[in-house]
C-alpha cells in the first residue's frame, strides 16, 4: 500500500526521500508528501496525484537540514487529497503512517473532547496527536511512542521525528513491513528495500510492536516489553541495476520477459541435474533466522524435510489473488504425484471460517511479497492450531517468511509491476519441484518418473524463449481484440486456473470484462453470454483433458463466440476453429501451464497499452496489500 521513506545523515533530505519514493511508485498512491527539518524547523510539502507534483512543488525548495521523512499515500480513511496527504504535522511532531487504525473513532471522539483540532479525515492524523500529548509531558520521543502504542488497534507501521529532538526518528510497526537501512555515518527507515538499494544494501526487518530509535549514528530497537533487543544486520544482494526498466517500455513487460531466467533461479538450488532428481534445499524446518538458514548443512538439512514430509497427512495451501491461482495448480500437482490431500483456502476465507485444521497438517503460504495481510493472519491461525508451516515468498525476512516454519523462495529478484509475471511462474516451477520431491518421499513416484518430471522442467526456460515470440502478435492483434465486449477464459485441469489468471490480468490492466471457467461449467451459465462480441480464449495443450476441452470450444464456437485457442504444435484443427491460434512447445502435463500463461499475460499488457494505460500501476491496485 502507502510507500514510506525516511532519512538522517548527511545527504539532502529531499533527494533521498525522492529517490526512495520513486522506487516504491509500484504501491499504488494517490498523493505524496515530504517533511523536512530546516533549520530547526518543519517544512512540510505534500501533493495530490503523482510524485511528479511533489516534484514540482519541492524543486525550489532548499533545505539545510540532515533528518526528513516522506510518504505516498493509498486512501483508506478520508478521500484522496492534499489536506489527506501525509505526512502530518501536529504541533512538533510529523507523521507518516502505511495500514489501519481500527480503533479510530473511538480516539477521534476522545481527542475532540480533549479540545483538540483535526485538520484530516484520516487515521494517521489522530496517532501524530497521540504523540504529540505523550511528548509535551515526557519531553521524550521515544518514551511518547512507548506510552502511545498500546493504545493503537489495527494494521499500521509509522515513522515519527519532533522539531525540539532534531537528531532522532522513531519508527514501530505492526502489521505492514519497516526496514531499517544502515551505513556508518547515515540511517534509514522504509517500508520497502527496493526504496533503499540505492544506497545500502545492510537492512534490519523490524517485527511486530517493535520500536526502532535513530540517533545520529546509532541505532536501538526494543521489544514489547520495552527492552532493547539484538536484530541481526542481513546482507541483501540485490543490485538497483534489477530495479530499472533495462531499455523496456514498461517494467511488465521486462519482467514478462525475464520469465525463462526467472525459472532457472527458482529451480536451480533444488534440482540435481546429473541424477535428474529433486534435493529441496535450505527449507530449513526448526531453523529461527537467516543466518542459521544460510549456514545450514544441505544433508541434514534434506533429512529434516523428508522426515516433516512423511508425517504430514494433510495440506492446506493457502494465499490471495494471483497466488491462489497459484495454490489452485498445487493442489493438481501435489494430489497427482505426491498423493496427499489437499485443501486450498483464499486466505480472507481461511481466517474467518474457523477452519478445521488436524493433526500432521503442513499449512502452505504463498505471497510474493510475504507481507499479504490476510496470508499472513492465516499462518499465524494454522499455526496456533498445531500446523507445521512452509512459506513461499520472493522476499526473504519478510513477515511470512519469518514467521514460518519451513521457506521456499522464488528468487525471481525485484518484480516491480503491480500485476505478478515472474513471481506466479516461479511460483508454478517451485510447486512442480514440491510435487515431486514430495511423490518420491512418500513413494508415490519412481525414481524414472522423477527423471522424467525434472527433465520437463529443465526445459521450461528454452521453451519461454519460443513463447515470447508472441510479443509482436499480441501487440499488432491488440486494435482488434479490443473491440470485443468481453473476454472468457476457459481450461481444465492444470489450465483451469491459468484461464482464470488469465481473466484478472486483462482486468487488472485493461479494465475489460473477462471472467475464467472451468471448461466443463460452459453449459451451466457462460453460455448465455456468448454472442459475437465475446471472444473465447481456450486453453487446449495436447494433455488428458484434451478431447473434452475441443467439445467445449465447439459449443462455445457454434454461439458465434470468436475463438482465440492456445494449443501444442501445428493444431490444424484448432488453427480452422478460431479466430487466432498459438502454438506452444510440447511439453510434459505438468509444465504445460508454465507456457500457456505467458500468451495471456503479453495479450493483457499490449491491449492495455494500445488502451493507453498504465501497465505498471493499474488503477485502485497496490503490489503488496499489506492492509485487510
Amino acid at each position: 500500500m502507502c510507500g514510506i521513506v525516511g532519512y538522517l545523515g548527511p545527504l539532502d533530505p529531499k533527494e533521498v526521500i525522492i529517490t526512495g519514493l520513486k522506487k516504491l511508485e509500484y504501491r499504488g498512491y494517490d498523493s505524496a508528501g515530504v517533511a523536512i527539518l530546516h533549520d530547526g524547523k518543519t517544512k512540510q510539502i505534500r501533493a495530490l496525484g503523482k510524485l511528479k507534483s511533489l516534484e514540482d512543488k519541492l524543486s525550489s525548495e532548499k533545505f539545510n537540514g540532515r533528518l526528513g521523512i516522506g510518504h505516498t499515500r493509498w486512501a483508506t480513511h478520508g478521500a484522496p487529497s492534499e489536506r489527506n496527504a501525509h505526512p502530518h504535522q501536529v504541533g512538533d511532531i510529523s507523521l507518516v503512517h502505511n495500514g489501519i487504525i481500527e480503533n479510530f473513532e473511538e480516539i477521534r471522539e476522545e481527542l475532540l473532547k480533549q479540545g483538540a483540532k483535526i485538520n484530516s479525515d484520516t487515521d494517521s492524523e489522530l496517532v501524530a496527536h497521540l504523540i504529540c500529548i505523550e511528548n509535551k509531558k515526557t519531553k521524550n520521543l521515544l518514551t511518547a511512542v512507548q506510552n502511545i502504542l498500546p493504545r493503537l488497534v489495527g494494521a499500521f507501521s509509522i515513522v515519527v521525528f519532533s522539531e525540539d529532538q532534531p537528531e532522532e526518528i522513531v519508527a514501530f510497526k505492526d502489521g505492514p513491513p519497516l526496514v531499517v537501512g544502515i551505513l556508518p555515518d547515515q540511517l534509514f527507515v522504509a517500508s520497502d528495500v527496493q526504496a533503499l538499494l540505492p544506497y545500502t544494501q545492510n537492512f534490519v526487518y523490524l517485527d511486530d510492536r517493535e520500536i526502532v530509535h535513530i540517533q545520529k549514528n546509532k541505532f536501538t530497537v526494543f521489544g514489547p516489553k520495552g527492552k532493547a533487543v539484538n536484530k541481526e544486520i542481513v546482507e541483501l544482494n540485490w543490485s538497483p541495476e534489477l530495479t530499472e526498466k533495462q531499455g523496456y517500455a514498461h517494467y511488465m513487460l521486462k519482467e514478462i520477459y525475464e520469465q525463462p531466467r526467472a525459472v532457472a533461479q527458482a529451480l536451480e538450488p533444488h534440482l540435481d541435474v546429473s541424477q535428474f532428481c529433486v534435493k529441496l534445499k535450505k527449507l530449513g524446518f526448526g531453523t529461527t533466522s537467516t543466518q542459521q538458514l544460510e549456514s545450514l548443512n544441505s544433508a541434514e538439512d534434506w533429512k529434516k524435510t523428508q522426515e516433516v514430509f512423511k508425517q504430514t497427512e494433510r495440506v492446506f495451501i493457502i494465499a490471495c489473488g494471483t497466488s491462489y491461482y497459484a495454490a489452485m495448480i498445487g493442489k493438481y500437482l501435489l494430489e497427482s504425484l505426491a498423493k496427499i490431500p489437499v485443501e486450498i483456502d483464499i486466505a480472507s476465507e481461511f481466517r474467518y471460517r474457523s477452519p478445521v485444521i488436524p493433526k500432521n497438517t503442513l499449512v502452505l503460504t504463498i505471497s510474493q511479497s510475504g507481507e499479504t495481510a490476510d496470508t499472513l493472519a492465516a499462518l499465524r491461525l494454522a499455526k496456533s492450531n498445531g500446523a507445521t508451516a512452509l512459506s513461499l515468498c520472493n522476499v526473504r525476512n519478510s513477515s511470512i517468511d519469518r514467521e514460518a516454519h519451513g521457506h521456499l523462495y522464488m528468487n525471481c529478484g525485484p518484480e516491480i509491476g503491480v500485476a505478478s509475471t515472474k513471481a506466479f511462474i516461479s511460483t508454478l516451477a517451485l510447486l512442480n519441484a514440491l510435487s515431486v520431491a514430495w511423490g518420491r518421499i512418500k513413494g508415490a513416484l519412481t525414481e524414472a518418473q522423477e527423471q522424467e518430471h525434472v527433465k520437463a522442467l529443465l526445459a521450461v526456460p528454452s521453451q519461454l524463449e519460443v513463447v515470447l515470440s508472441y510479443d509482436k502478435y499480441f501487440a499488432q492483434a491488440a486494435d482488434r481484440l479490443k473491440e470485443f465486449k468481453g473476454f472468457l477464459y476457459m481450461g481444465r485441469g492444470l489450465q483451469y486456473p491459468i484461464a482464470m489468471e488469465g481473466a484478472l490480468k486483462l482486468k487488472e490492466l485493461a479494465y475489460m470484462h473477462a471472467e475464467g471457467y472451468a471448461a466443463g461449467e460452459m453449459k451451466h451459465g457462460p453460455l448465455a453470454l456468448i454472442d459475437d462480441r465475446m471472444a473465447i480464449v481456450m486453453l487446449a495443450p495436447s494433455d488428458q483433458w484434451y478431447e473434452k476441452t475441443i467439445s467445449n470450444l465447439e459449443e462455445a464456437r457454434a454461439r458465434g463466440g470468436h475463438v482465440i485457442s492456445i494449443g501444442t504444435g501445428d493444431n490444424e484443427k484448432l488453427k480452422r476453429v478460431s479466430l487466432y491460434y498459438l502454438s506452444l512447445p510440447k511439453s510434459h502435463w505438468t509444465t504445460s501451464m508454465l507456457l500457456s500463461v505467458v500468451p495471456l499475460q503479453l495479450m493483457a499488457y499490449h491491449l492495455a497499452d494500445n488502451l493507453g494505460y498504465d501497465v505498471d500501476q493499474p488503477r485502485n491496485l497496490a503490489k503488496s496489500v499489506t492492509v485487510e
